[in-house]
């Protein structure tokens, strides 16, 4: 009997081994994928990005309609065909301020057409070219990694704090709103992650839980209408250049090939988190056709209007609570996406949410993003060489972010659009210093980013 346990044991290693997905039933399989979708947050991009471009509550229902589309479609080729690894693809924070920059500056076309020529470039890296693992290998350390991450939330801080200053309504009240929203939120991660077992729901619902709060405090105060909600069906199908035909100009192109190319640096981090919870090796095959499907998940999402997408770390929390590592439930999570995205009342509601609200909640998720950025970071030695990686992309991110608008306005297009991303500004420093800056064995104790061969 001991022999025949062993001997299944073998099989269901060697099943593994060769990339076979454990038998687990559609039901399971949608519950799963729910829970996946729930714990996403996906719609605060899209909603920070509209704010940000004055969109009506009309347009913003209608981005993020788009965004949840876009990244079912990319779900489902990433999980699915190309990198066949159980990731979820949502919309990232990384490209929002310099995307607000080219739509005001250069029109919405302009905007849709500079996502285009970077996402084919990604896509190529990984196939037919094969050189993504190789470049992941050369350039991307945890050090850089962890940088480009801190770099990320600390860029976002000032857009979310602005916008709650600068919400419509009275400056105590939306302080008020956004401050209980943010308590609540904190609240729940504490309670999710510190108390009893039956309370681990609140941590996954921690976003739901304090927009919903928060929403009530702010309809309290008068500001939530959602009288225009009864006005839109409850399905429809989804609109392709739904915001214009896209414009392609070199400006707004050469600054998104370098927001991909930080793009890349973010979701680079999470397949190895994912890899690692979910027990797969990502080799150079992996990684290159984990490229592939970011590219092309971005060339679908453009066509919808939608920001470029990139892998959500949060799902590995998901993966390890639940114990399910099979790809089928990212697959069915992208399938909901793509069914919520055809909702348009569903999200409505969302965009309907008062502005110190979501970037109560933004600002929160911020914090996390850059201490996220901190653990990625904290085995690295802190010798003069890596402080100086570290803290001058911070220092040149913060200049770009807190440079007058005046100054912005008055540069050419390109700088404009550059500058107006801190984390486009930081991730290249991190990237240049690292490289330029000769490495000593003292510098470097852990073992960098790499592949299996």
């Amino acid at each position: 009997m001991v022999n025949t346990a062993r001997k299944q044991e073998t099989e269901i290693n060697e099943v593994e081994q060769q990339g076979e997905e454990p038998e687990i039933s559609v039901g399971k399989s949608l519950f799963v994928g729910l829970q996946h979708v729930l714990a996403m947050d996906l719609f605060i991009p899209p909603i920070i990005l509209a704010g940000l471009l004055s969109f009506s509550v009309a347009d913003s229902a209608l981005l993020i309609q788009m965004t949840f589309i876009a990244c079912g479609i990319a779900t489902i080729i990433q999980a699915g065909f190309a990198m066949k690894l159980p990731v979820m693809q949502g919309p990232s924070f990384v490209p929002i301020s310099a995307l607000a920059a080219i739509g005001t500056t250069s029109g919405i076309g302009a905007m849709i057409g500079s996502l285009i020529p970077g996402a084919l470039l990604i896509s190529l890296l990984g196939k037919p070219l094969n050189v993504f693992s190789k470049l992941v290998l050369k350039f991307i350390p945890p050090l850089v990694a962890g940088t480009v991450i801190v770099v990320v939330g600390i860029s976002l801080m000032p857009a979310a704090i602005n916008s709650i200053y600068t919400a419509p309504g009275s400056f105590q009240v939306n302080i008020l709103i956004a401050f209980i929203t943010a308590a609540v939120l904190i609240a729940c991660m504490y309670i999710g992650e510190n108390v009893k077992t039956k309370f681990k729901f609140m941590k996954v619902a921690s976003v739901m839980l304090s927009l919903g709060i928060g929403t009530l405090v702010a309809a309290f105060f008068g500001l939530v209408d959602f009288s225009h909600v009864s006005e839109v069906p409850w399905f429809a199908l989804p609109s392709i250049f739904a915001f214009g035909t896209p414009t392609f100009e070199l400006d707004a192109i050469l600054i998104m090939l370098a927001i991909y190319l930080i793009i890349v640096i973010e979701t680079t981090g999470t397949w190895f988190t994912v890899g690692e919870v979910a027990d797969e090796k990502l080799d150079g095959k992996r990684l290159n056709g984990g490229a592939f499907g970011e590219g092309i998940g971005c060339f679908v999402g453009s066509f919808f209007g939608g920001t470029p997408v990139t892998g959500y770390s949060s799902n590995a929390g998901i993966i390890a609570i639940t114990g399910v590592k099979s790809r089928k439930p990212i697959i069915a999570g992208g399938a909901i996406l793509i069914a919520l995205g055809m909702m348009p009342k569903i999200m409505n509601v969302i965009a309907s949410i008062p502005a110190p609200v979501i970037n109560g909640v933004f600002a929160i998720l911020c914090v996390v993003i850059m201490m996220n950025g901190f653990k990625v970071i904290k085995n690295a030695p802190f010798t003069e060489r890596n402080m100086i990686v570290i803290g001058l992309p911070i220092m040149l991110a913060l200049s770009a972010v807190l440079m007058p608008a005046e100054i912005a306005n008055g540069l050419p297009n390109l700088v404009t659009y550059f500058v107006s991303s801190g984390t486009a500004v930081g991730a290249i420093a991190a990237l240049v210093l690292n490289f330029v800056l000769p490495e000593k064995k003292q510098d470097s104790n852990v073992i960098p980013l790499g592949v299996s061969k």
